[in-house]
């Protein structure tokens, strides 16, 4: 599965897992990298020191390539982006804004820049400041979303750029990630398939509810606030989407889901906290390993592509 992102970040097979906030910490990261995709740490809201200690944990474990996510919206982004570049981590991904202004000094590190992007014309303007590749999410995905779905995105996307794309949305087995290069894309990112890992520290509550999920589980709040989010469904969605159809302020919403994905990623408080999950929940079925899951995909994936030139 040799492709354009294999060869630019040196990795055994074009699978990404996903920066997730609160789940994607150094076991996950390490885990994945060494099982031959990139592992990913989600720096999220966190201090520049906690990422800091995150890739000096990963790298006792692994010698693989790996990388950092860094939502750019957070008060830490700017020492954030100076420790990634201190730290010289191979990849670094980015949401929630523009990483235009760090572009200089990750290059210079020498850091493979990857944004997501939701849309065409988000994509050509990191291709014009300098990304080597980025990342085009559907809003099948879990947490923050856009508007566009992966099937109608991703092949736009891989039209309108001259460097890879890596697919994310609804992917959770070999089917997904064939039909994903089919698009045009030359690798994968994945988020929920990874939650329900043994090395995922999330809590056994989260993991098991992402199990149970059934197809139609997965709900989406905040659209009317510009802020759209999908988690499973419990308590918490319900209050909210009733409390947003009835046009409640902006505040009193934030005010539901405040530490929410710290409430059922750590304290595993699936009724009132954010179960953030992918509308891909209802594809996965077991809990193994992180190599297991791997080798599942990989396995799956050359058997549908068999015969087909999609690898370089």
């Amino acid at each position: 599965m040799k492709t354009e992102i294999t060869e630019l970040l040196g990795i055994t097979y074009p699978i990404i897992q996903g920066g997730m906030a609160w789940v994607a910490e150094y076991h996950l990261a390490a885990a994945v990298s060494q099982a031959g995709g990139l592992g990913i740490i989600g720096a999220a809201n966190a201090p520049a020191e906690w990422v800091r200690q995150q890739i000096q944990e990963v790298r006792k474990i692994t010698d693989k390539p790996f990388g950092v996510n860094i939502m750019l919206m957070s008060p830490y982004a700017e020492e954030v982006a100076r420790v990634v570049a201190e730290e010289k981590v191979k990849v670094v991904t980015t949401g929630a804004g523009s990483p235009e202004k760090y572009m200089t000094m990750w290059k210079e590190a020498g850091i493979c820049v990857i944004p997501v992007v939701a849309s065409v014309a988000l994509a050509k303007r990191m291709e014009r400041c300098g990304a080597d590749a980025v990342i085009a999410e559907g809003c099948e995905s879990g947490g923050h979303i856009g508007e566009l779905t992966t099937m109608v995105l991703v092949p736009q996307v891989a039209d309108a750029v001259q460097i890879p794309v890596i697919a994310a949305g609804g992917i959770a087995d070999g089917r997904g990630i064939a039909a994903a290069l089919m698009l045009g894309a030359k690798g994968v990112q994945m988020g929920t398939h990874f939650i329900v890992t043994e090395e995922c520290w999330v809590h056994e509550n989260y993991k098991d509810m992402v199990i149970k999920a059934k197809d139609i589980d997965t709900r989406v709040t905040g659209r009317t606030t510009g802020h759209p989010v999908r988690a499973l469904r419990n308590k918490m969605t319900n209050e909210y989407l009733k409390k947003e159809a009835e046009g409640a302020p902006f505040e009193e919403l934030e005010m539901l889901t405040l530490g929410g994905l710290r409430r059922a990623v750590i304290d595993g408080d699936v009724k009132n906290g954010s179960v953030m999950s992918g509308q891909s929940a209802g594809l996965v079925k077991e809990k193994m390993t992180c190599r297991e899951l791997i080798e599942k995909l990989v396995k799956e994936t050359e058997a549908l592509t068999k015969g087909c030139s999609l690898y370089e």
